[in-house]
């Protein structure tokens, strides 16, 4: 488990030096002058709304939610606390709000067993499946990035609301247990309990080691290495370079698909009977997702004469190879990393 104990959250260098007359000009009504109070937040509500609730189309429309009413209650901020964190209460509540409708994310592994073999099966519509976050904020603290890792965000869905959102404004953002009982309209007791019970239920569920670490120690060259190798490896259906890069107990999923694997055999047997020989031509280009390395795949489709966005694969790396692969496939996920829908022939390729 991860040192829980996280430093005091700083309060961003935009929040102290919000515009009295833009404030003021809000209260009475500016729209414009409220949208300037609130942009340059918008990134770090996020990422908080997408820890939250494990999909980044539902954290867009909870932050989205939570500035509608932001905006109609804005009378009532007196200013008592920071206008950041009055937005975090009310992204929190949307977001708790989001969650009692809908439940939990979930990967594949939450629904079973690994398989043995290669067993593609039909997609589970029937399950709301945690989706890939879009790169990652530079500006954010450290915690905060580590935060939208998929192990982390993966973790959090095994929460009740309450519980998560106590964790994730303790934890990753620093408010203290009296801030966090104002916010959730509970008591102190109440949020320490909460952050017990998250804390015992979480045991084991998070790796010990970070990716941000893992990621910078192995270097940005060997990295950039990895992902191309990885990429090149499913272009050319090269099962041989492909084993190379993989842990021995490497794990590979693939939701909306409901069967995983665990182990390089396992792996490897759904490889080369399903992307390296079934699938017909890739082409891929290098992306970023959850703060980690990823690849975006492209499919050849005869019809369009052009490769189709397909999926989003997170790579977990350990060493100096990948442990965990995340294949979130579904062209739904490529608007928010602004990549294109297709590749012409011939393709952009890995650069």
């Amino acid at each position: 488990m991860r040192e829980w104990d996280r430093p005091r959250a700083a309060e961003s260098s935009v929040v102290t030096e919000i515009s009295a007359t833009d404030l003021d000009r809000a209260r009475a009504g500016d729209e414009n002058a409220f949208t300037r109070l609130v942009a340059p937040l918008r990134p770090e509500l996020r990422a908080h709304c997408y820890r939250m609730l494990g999909s980044i189309h539902d954290a867009d429309d909870a932050v989205q939610e939570a500035l509608i009413r932001a905006w109609r209650h804005l009378g009532g901020f007196e200013g008592r606390s920071s206008l950041r964190a009055w937005l975090y209460t009310v992204a929190t509540r949307t977001c708790l709000d989001a969650a009692e409708a809908r439940g939990r994310r979930a990967l594949p592994m939450d629904l079973g067993p690994a398989s043995a073999h290669a067993d593609v099966g039909a997609p589970r519509t029937d399950v709301a499946w945690l989706g890939p976050y879009p790169g990652h904020d530079p500006g954010a603290r450290y915690e905060e990035r580590e935060a939208v890792e998929l192990a982390f965000v993966a973790a959090l869905q095994h929460l009740p609301g309450n519980q998560r959102a106590a964790l994730v404004l303790f934890d990753v953002l620093g408010y203290s247990a009296a801030e966090i009982a104002e916010m959730m309209d509970t008591s102190a007791a109440s949020v320490n309990s909460a952050l017990a019970r998250a804390r015992r239920t979480l045991e084991g569920r998070i790796p010990g080691e970070p990716q941000r670490p893992a990621v910078r120690d192995l270097g940005e060259d060997r990295v950039r290495e990895l992902v191309t190798a990885y990429a090149t490896a499913l272009e050319r259906g090269d099962a041989d370079l492909l084993v190379s890069l993989l842990t021995e107990d490497v794990t590979w999923s693939m939701p909306p698909l409901p069967h995983w694997y665990r182990g390089r055999d396992a792996a490897m047997d759904f490889a080369i009977q399903v992307p390296l020989t079934s699938c017909g031509g890739w082409r891929h280009l290098p992306a970023t997702a959850n703060g980690q390395p990823a690849v975006a795949c492209y499919l050849w489709d005869d019809a369009a004469g052009a490769y189709l966005s397909w999926s989003i694969n997170v790579l977990t790396v350990q060493g100096d190879r990948i442990a965990e692969i995340t294949s979130f496939l579904g062209r739904e996920h490529f608007p928010p990393f602004a990549l294109p829908a297709s590749l012409p022939e011939p393709s952009l390729g890995v650069v």
